[in-house]
């Protein structure tokens, strides 16, 4: 009987209590994902003994708001959990002066969660808020200035509810580690968040905010940056992948810059023919008086091959969870191959003698592997064939929308190929 009433499209008030009580929690389990069951039903539900019972009723649409508030409280943190994500989606438009006591309670749950002890139940909730615009203000300023950038780091990049002098007041606190540059990656940074970010000297929060084009940076301060920049490897790329440079700026970086960016800075479309005669003309007299470039190699524009790979600085990134997809693609944009190069190596774990075996073979199949070991989106890698690895056009394997053209067993395949071929190619050189 009891899964016969549970499989009808109906339920009965009566049959809902008995099987609200039934011996069996896969019973009850399954009763407390219906739609269709009265609020007590789903509110008795909630106090359960059976916490896979409960998770039922936290993740239920349908149920009473009043269970948010208890189930807020649960012993169990997976059942927080799931409530955290189901009760996201009810938040757009809460406020603490509610009226109606169903959205209060909503409210109140949203406020409880915020402070859970467990992170994963706060990052959670933070997660799932991070995409809704109109999110509680102060819920959204509670997770923000949470302790653990698991928490605080969706809400600080993402959102809009968060104004100006909440980031300010933020940023004065002091946000938890990586929280300055979650910050500098909002999809819109005023002159005045700007200025409190770099004042706190982080170096890599800097360098997310040079990153970001939608960072509004005034040229007084950009001017100041770049005096600095000579020391600060992390900051060239950015800096070359401005919108706007200030007058000057072009010329102080040519002083610089390594060579792979020097050719980009000379390809940006903003340098009239005057400035970009001076920047050329520091560019020879590096050249002449430095020896710092040298013409483009055999191998055909792999000149990054040859270089030391900055793996001491990536691997810091890798470490601060900083070495995302978006970091590696502003820097394949800006030419800065060496740095993209050493961050293929560190997140896919490959060692460094494999990876440039790959480059130097121009191995379309072999650059691909190597992408998909790292996480990197297989659009980048048809990127990575076409720019780093020089391949030919009618041999670039095209991405699969967000797919790889190969399966992932012949990626596989091809990492185990290449590491193969360089340990005999090491070994011969003996």
């Amino acid at each position: 009987m009891n899964q016969n009433d549970l499989n009808s499209e109906t339920i009965s008030y009566e049959i809902a209590k008995k099987l609200a009580r039934d011996q069996d929690p896969e019973v009850r389990r399954v009763l407390a994902e219906r739609a269709d069951l009265k609020p007590e039903v789903l509110y008795y539900l909630a106090e359960d003994t059976d916490a896979e019972v409960r998770k039922a009723v936290a993740k239920n649409l349908a149920s009473p708001r009043q269970t948010d508030v208890l189930l807020a409280n649960d012993d169990d943190a997976d059942v927080r959990g799931d409530l955290a994500g189901k009760i996201a989606r009810l938040a757009p438009g809460l406020s603490t002066d509610e009226q109606d006591k169903a959205r209060q309670a909503t409210y109140e749950a949203l406020e409880t969660l915020a402070k859970d002890q467990i992170t994963k139940v706060r990052g959670i909730l933070s997660d799932a808020l991070k995409d809704i615009a109109d999110a509680p203000a102060d819920v959204i300023k509670t997770l923000a200035l949470d302790t653990e950038i698991e928490v605080s780091g969706p809400v600080l990049e993402f959102p809009p509810v968060l104004t100006d002098d909440d980031l300010l007041e933020i940023i004065e606190f002091g946000p938890a580690t990586g929280g300055l540059s979650a910050i500098s990656k909002r999809a819109e940074v005023t002159e005045s968040v700007s200025d409190a970010i770099i004042v706190t000297d982080d170096v890599n929060a800097i360098a997310d905010l040079l990153s970001n084009d939608s960072a509004q940076i005034r040229e007084s301060t950009l001017d100041d940056l770049i005096e600095r920049a000579p020391d600060v490897d992390l900051w060239h790329a950015p800096l070359v992948g401005r919108p706007k440079l200030p007058d000057g700026a072009a010329t102080r970086l040519a002083t610089f810059l390594a060579d792979n960016l020097l050719e980009v800075l000379q390809e940006r479309a903003d340098l009239d023919t005057e400035i970009l005669d001076t920047v050329k003309a520091v560019v020879h007299q590096r050249l002449g008086d430095e020896g710092i470039m040298s013409s483009e190699p055999e191998g055909g524009g792999q000149d990054f091959l040859n270089m030391d790979l900055p793996l001491d600085m990536v691997e810091r990134l890798y470490s601060a969870r900083k070495l995302d997809s978006p970091v590696i693609g502003k820097a394949l944009n800006a030419g800065d191959y060496s740095f993209v190069l050493a961050a293929l190596v560190v997140r896919g774990g490959i060692e460094e003698a494999v990876a440039k075996k790959i480059f130097v073979e121009k191995s379309a199949e072999g650059i691909s592997a190597l992408a998909w070991k790292a996480s990197i989106p297989a659009k980048m890698a048809v990127q990575l064939q076409q720019r780093m690895g020089r391949v030919a056009p009618s041999a670039i394997l095209e991405a699969d929308g967000e797919n790889y053209a190969l399966s992932n067993d012949d990626l596989n395949f091809q990492i185990e190929l290449f590491t193969n071929l360089s340990a005999k190619g090491a070994g011969q050189s003996r």
